[in-house]
């Protein structure tokens, strides 16, 4: 890795413990903290979040159209994404296992506490409880692929990735036969000695 890369990757790095004193901030602001995967808030906040909720026949009542007859489209792609969780779960475990690569925890990626916040009525819970479902479930995957594809071809591609995962940084450049092996030999190696 280049020198300058190597200074941009720190910067992310302090800027993402900055971020994480913001939602430290955040949490006091709102008056909530955390007991393993449960959320608790203060009662005064509780109260507070019980009044702007919605009821159920009102919110119903608000909704488009569009969006009523949209929802047997999106419940329906929970299938697939149960499917695909269950696929990337069974390929790491007998995969990674394989290649002696520290598997990904799948409980980091797939968070699900939206539901928990007392403002919003059943439907909305089950909708927020879907959409940290799904997308945790796509970021657990591409943690999962991100972790194969450091083992078998860690290699830049030669345009301009969108939106690249967190370890693309360290791959070699493309064209760079001369360091190649030996890169992808350090970064097998990293695998096996992340953090649990």
């Amino acid at each position: 890795m280049s020198k300058r890369m190597s200074t941009l990757t720190d910067q992310i790095a302090r800027l993402e413990k900055e971020l994480q004193e913001e939602i430290r901030a955040q949490q006091e602001q709102f008056r909530y903290h955390l007991e393993g995967h449960k959320v608790r808030f203060e009662e005064s906040m509780l109260e507070l979040h019980r009044k702007f909720r919605v009821a159920l026949l009102p919110w119903l009542g608000g909704s488009t159209l569009r969006n009523t007859l949209s929802a047997p489209f999106i419940y329906a792609m929970v299938i697939p994404i149960v499917f695909f969780d269950f696929s990337i779960t069974l390929y790491q475990h007998i995969c990674f296992r394989l290649y002696a690569i520290d598997r990904v925890r799948r409980s980091r990626y797939v968070v699900m506490d939206r539901h928990q916040l007392a403002y919003l009525n059943g439907i909305e819970k089950l909708n927020c409880l879907y959409c940290g479902y799904a997308n945790g479930v796509v970021a657990y995957s591409r943690e999962v692929v991100a972790r194969t594809e450091q083992y078998w071809c860690p290699i830049k591609h030669a345009r301009r990735v969108v939106g690249s995962h967190g370890r693309y940084h360290k791959f070699p450049a493309y064209g760079d036969a001369e360091s190649f092996r030996e890169q992808r030999l350090k970064l097998r190696d990293e695998l096996r000695v992340e953090e649990k």
